[in-house]
């Protein structure tokens, strides 16, 4: 789903987690509890790499 996302949108947010497909999946508060205190750094890393 993210590879899609990053296809369409060239960079994921915390908010695109509260929309479809995400959403269907546990949306946001399910990223947050897969992914913890690292969501951030994650999310950051995957936007610095995509711009590279």
């Amino acid at each position: 789903m993210i590879r899609d996302h990053v296809a369409a949108n060239l960079a994921v947010e915390q908010d695109d987690f509260e929309y479809a497909p995400f959403a269907q999946e546990g949306g946001l508060g399910k990223v947050h509890q897969l992914f913890e205190a690292e969501l951030n750094a994650l999310i950051e890393e995957l936007n610095g790499a995509l711009a590279a």
